[in-house]
């Protein structure tokens, strides 16, 4: 193998293996921010989603998001040209990337992006209604708007790729329309059908702030092979971008704190981990597009920006339980819109903004491909919503809801609950014995 694509394959490995590690830290992410006893369920929505979109992605996944557009216009891959993903065992040219690593690398996004959509209805969807949504979704949504966004033509011309990337040529260098905007309008349009928890405005409090600042760490560390492995080469374009990924990152959490101190008088964990999520969402796009202080800019308005949003959904009466709405969409529409105005064309993606003498052609294009994933995600995901809840029913009963979802779905709690009612029991030393006797013997007759 040629020594540039040898070193480049090594960077794609590393950068698949880091994105990989993006799905125990969305469980870990989402599993703190729930109740004790809805734990697990949200972990399991996590990798439930990772194994339905991985499953489809070979299957058919790939071909529809990266094959020769059906009638060259741009909207769809052939499901059949790369079905089953058997023409990627052979890497064809030996100096280019491995097709096969390329397509695993782009499995991770498929299936990080349906998983993001679970955070929004965290507490109330039945799990087995939550899987039959996430095979559709990706099949009807994001399979479709990957192959806008990231398919790209072909340098001989033999293949023809999304309408986005190509003919409107809005910048989206790792995900900002597809993935984030994407997951972000999606988990609105379920709101809709679904409706709000029991308790809202005054849900359950999160159970573990450690477990999901652990979470949001493992989710940053992930984005370096998510925007970085996204230049496809060990390369300086990779540089610049994991650059603009960490400052983007630092500025988000001083907003998110700094206005959080504004609003309540505190900076808080939760602040600082959500900042730093809201940034890095808003950096995606922009990556490859700003300059370092254009990265700042951007993290520190998404850091202010999103603080502000996720309060909306108290206003305006959604309950997006999580925060994907304010997060993930206003996030990405932000970092999106701002590349027409703080793109460079000293950056990979070589295109000047407004602000940098490039007057507002790359701003409304921005636009264009922002608005078009709003409007066909929303209108296809109420649509495969609604008609789930309609047949097999999407929401859990009232008596689930509120005793929690790991036992009456999964069987299992993430915690031994009996020991943590045990440190409420009152009374003298010898009772509280006794209760723990009782306890451990229930738990070894269960066993047995």
């Amino acid at each position: 193998m040629d020594p540039l694509a040898a070193a480049n394959t090594a960077w794609m490995l590393a950068a698949t293996a880091a994105v990989a590690l993006m799905i125990p830290g969305l469980a870990l992410f989402y599993g703190g921010m729930v109740s004790v006893r809805n734990t697990l369920n949200m972990a399991m929505m996590t990798f439930g989603a990772f194994a339905v979109v991985g499953v489809l992605w070979v299957l058919f996944g790939y071909s529809v998001g990266f094959g020769d557009s059906v009638g060259g216009a741009g909207l769809i891959g052939d499901p059949f040209e790369y079905l089953g993903l058997g023409k990627l065992l052979t890497a064809s040219d030996p100096a280019a990337l491995p097709p096969a690593l390329f397509a695993v690398f782009q499995l991770l996004f498929a299936a990080i992006t349906v998983a993001l959509i679970s955070g929004a209805f965290a507490d109330r969807m039945k799990f087995a209604g939550w899987m039959v949504f996430a095979g559709i979704w990706a099949t009807l949504v994001y399979f479709p708007v990957a192959h806008w966004v990231f398919a790209f033509n072909s340098a001989d011309g033999s293949v023809t790729g999304g309408w986005i990337a190509n003919k409107l040529k809005a910048i989206d260098f790792a995900g900002g329309t597809a993935v984030h905007i994407n997951a972000g309008i999606a988990a609105l349009a379920v709101l809709f059908v679904l409706g709000k928890r029991h308790a809202f405005p005054h849900p359950h409090r999160p159970h573990n702030l450690p477990l999901t600042m652990l979470g949001a760490g493992l989710l940053y560390f992930g984005w370096f092979g998510f925007n970085g492995g996204s230049a496809l080469a060990a390369s300086n374009s990779a540089s610049v971008v994991v650059l603009n990924t960490v400052a983007a990152t630092c500025a988000g959490v001083c907003g998110w704190l700094v206005m959080e101190r504004i609003k309540a008088g505190h900076a808080t964990s939760l602040g600082a981990a959500s900042g730093m999520i809201a940034a890095l969402v808003a950096i995606t796009p922009a990556c490859g597009a700003v300059s370092p202080i254009g990265a700042l800019i951007i993290g520190a308005a998404a850091g202010v920006v999103c603080c502000a949003a996720v309060s909306l959904k108290y206003k305006l009466g959604y309950d997006d339980a999580l925060d994907v709405v304010g997060i993930h969409l206003v996030g990405g529409v932000l970092g999106t819109l701002l590349i027409g105005l703080l793109a460079t064309d000293e950056a990979p993606n070589a295109v000047a903004g407004l602000f940098y003498g490039g007057g507002f052609g790359q701003l409304g294009r921005q636009t264009v491909a922002v608005l078009a994933v709003l409007a066909y995600t929303f209108i296809v995901t109420f649509i495969i919503a609604k008609v789930l809840d309609m047949t097999m029913g999407l929401r859990v009963d009232a008596e689930t809801e509120s005793g929690g979802l790991d036992s009456a779905i999964h069987g299992e709690t993430a915690y031994v609950l009996e020991a943590l009612e045990l440190a409420s029991v009152s009374g003298s030393e010898a009772e509280v014995s006794a209760a723990a006797e009782a306890l451990a013997a229930d738990a070894v007759e269960s066993k047995a």
